[in-house]
């Protein structure tokens, strides 16, 4: 499905870059879904793509694997998941800018002492840092006045890898 997300939207784009190297003043792009004008496009593309929520769609994905790759001492998927949850907090700031100043903290200092600890392959190092990675997360959410999403530690597995 996210692939399919890509490729649909790598084709809009390109074709709103045909667009703009046309000379008529009223650009019309026909697509099946997206709109008719520049203007129209992004907009449904951006209303596709979701704002910050979606961002923690993918995060709370993440974030559980993660934990458990952690758990089963698996430090090059622990590895991947951080990295990739931390381009998925990026991507959220790209279309939310306002958030990032909440989650400072947890992308400058905390993340990348777990990203360390992952590297140490240390799993009591892990379990304490993620706590402090998790806790990081709920001061965000305070920050954002979101403090009913209270984000804890893991307790049942749901991912289907293992190591």
């Amino acid at each position: 499905m996210k692939r399919y997300i890509v490729f649909v939207f790598a084709g809009v784009m390109a074709t709103i870059m045909i667009g703009a190297c046309q000379t008529e003043t009223d650009q019309r792009i026909e697509t099946r879904w997206a709109g008719e004008t520049i203007e129209e496009i992004i907009g449904n593309i951006e209303s596709q793509i979701g704002g910050f929520s979606t961002t923690m769609v993918e995060v709370s994905y993440r974030y559980d694997e993660l934990y458990w790759a952690g758990q089963d001492e698996n430090w090059g998927y622990a590895d991947y998941q951080l990295d990739k949850l931390m381009s998925s907090m990026e991507n959220g700031f790209i279309r939310r800018p306002d958030r990032e100043a909440s989650a400072t903290q947890f992308m400058n200092q905390v993340s990348p002492a777990l990203a360390e600890t992952i590297e140490s392959g240390d799993k009591d190092a892990f379990v304490e840092q993620f706590n402090r990675f998790a806790s990081s997360c709920n001061t965000c959410h305070q920050m954002e006045e979101v403090a009913f999403m209270q984000v804890i530690i893991p307790e049942k597995r749901t991912s289907l890898v293992q190591f």
